[in-house]
């Protein structure tokens, strides 16, 4: 039999990098039966001043600044029946976010869609039910870990998940970038940039996801409740109105004796959302700047992209996304990016006795529509960006940190971040990031 460990969600606190099978007698999994793990994570991160030709309501600030997050979750999760697994998550969460957190497609702390502000906010992060259906073939055991119980499945299986969690728990998960409590903190590694997921401000929604398993293929189906206003708490509830789907179909493969994954995604949104071009037209016979809360009605966002991570050597792993979407509405549920791509590698510390260590580069890029360029050259803002003005040259990012494992439960890393052409912008600065994050988990 093989253990099999598999990172369940977005801000989860597993430290995970490559995926490995690790041959383990059937009894070494006892079936658990209830857990309580908790998780706590600190970013520190600095920007220093940068040259910037203009300025504008909805810009990265071009002075030296300082931020910092802060989360705590406790994930606490027991069997209710055969089958079952029933999950809750308490969260808290304070931070105050670099410029108000405008002025980029790639924000630079995936944390700051939990923060709240510079006192604590306590809220209910998850709470959902997991239902698997074994459906024969051979048994593959399934390590504890958080919102896991660990047990045995059946390698041929259908899963569904229903209530409060994030989409990105089941869906465009990857070993190496998807979580900024443990892996890179730029938003746009943690998932696609161009993935506009259907979620509350903090990254969470209702929904529905069904999962089948045959062995080396997953297929996972989704619909999620989108927020009543773009980028809001609030949630709609009109479930059969307003929503956004996700298919995504997964091949787990393996290759020169070293395993992989690619997955191919497709969403679509269903919002009351805002077009570029209808916000100019309306400006050009009402005068004004464009101002795409004059045009909102419902309308659908669709898009498609690819995922795949890849083990080189049993230390070293790379990974790759690349999404578009057709970029005609605005921004409903994540960023201000309508192409993203990335690619990265991680190396575990093993070559030098640190195994629990690990270093990761990466590099990506993000771009907009043409409509969405000629409403922000017009003087438009759009919910996190808007110079005033726009000289379009694509945004490029690339991250490198060390992940220090200073003792059981402790990590500590120090991260770099570089952005050019922040907001899509050639007028405005090529700016770094700094930051330190402290990360327990027990």
């Amino acid at each position: 039999m093989k253990v099999i460990s598999k990172n369940l969600y977005i801000l989860g606190s597993c430290f995970i990098y490559n995926v490995q099978a690790t041959e383990l007698p059937m009894t070494d999994i006892p079936e658990e039966v209830s857990q309580a793990k908790f998780q706590a994570t600190y970013i520190w991160q600095t920007k220093p001043s940068f040259n910037a030709a203009y300025s504008g309501t909805n810009s990265l600030s071009p002075t030296k600044e300082k931020s910092y997050s802060f989360t705590a979750t406790a994930a606490l999760g027991f069997r209710p029946w055969k089958g079952g697994e029933l999950y809750l998550n308490p969260e808290v969460s304070q931070g105050a976010p670099l410029s108000g957190l405008t002025g980029l497609g790639a924000f630079s702390n995936g944390e700051m869609t939990r923060a709240s502000g510079s006192h604590p906010h306590i809220y209910r992060a998850r709470f959902f039910l997991r239902q698997t259906w074994g459906l024969g073939g051979e048994k593959q055991p399934v390590e504890s870990d958080m919102n896991q119980l660990a047990g045995m499945v059946d390698k041929r299986r259908f899963v569904i998940t229903a209530g409060n969690f994030s989409p990105l728990d089941v869906f465009d998960d990857n070993s190496y970038a998807h979580d900024p409590r443990t892996d890179f903190m730029n938003w746009c590694l943690m998932t696609h940039c161009a993935f506009d997921y259907p979620a509350d401000a903090q990254g969470y929604s209702w929904g529905l996801a069904a999962e089948y398993y045959d062995d080396d293929w997953v297929l996972r189906i989704g619909r999620f409740l989108q927020p009543e206003q773009p980028n809001q708490l609030p949630l709609d509830y009109h479930f059969n109105k307003h929503y956004g789907d996700q298919i995504e179909l997964e091949n787990n493969y393996q290759w020169r004796e070293q395993t992989g994954k690619l997955k191919f995604l497709v969403f679509r949104n269903k919002a009351n959302m805002a077009s570029y071009q209808e916000a100019i037209d309306f400006s050009k016979i009402n005068g004004g700047t464009p101002d795409i809360g004059n045009v909102r009605k419902e309308r659908i966002k669709y898009g498609v992209g690819i995922n795949v991570e890849h083990n080189l050597t049993p230390s070293i792993g790379m990974f790759g996304r690349l999404l578009w979407n057709n970029g005609a509405t605005e921004t409903y549920a994540f960023t201000e990016v309508h192409r993203s791509a990335s690619l990265g590698t991680v190396i575990k510390g093993t070559a030098w006795e640190r195994s629990k260590d690990a270093i990761g580069l990466a590099i990506g890029q993000n771009t907009i529509s043409s409509s969405y360029q000629n409403y922000l050259s017009q003087g438009g803002l759009g919910f996190f960006i808007g110079d005033s003005a726009l000289n379009y040259r694509p945004e490029r990012l690339a991250e490198v940190y060390y992940n220090w494992n200073a003792m059981k439960g402790l990590w500590i890393s120090l991260d770099y971040q570089y952005i050019a052409n922040p907001a899509y912008n050639a007028d405005r600065g090529q700016v770094s990031f700094f930051a330190m994050r402290l990360h327990t988990e027990f």
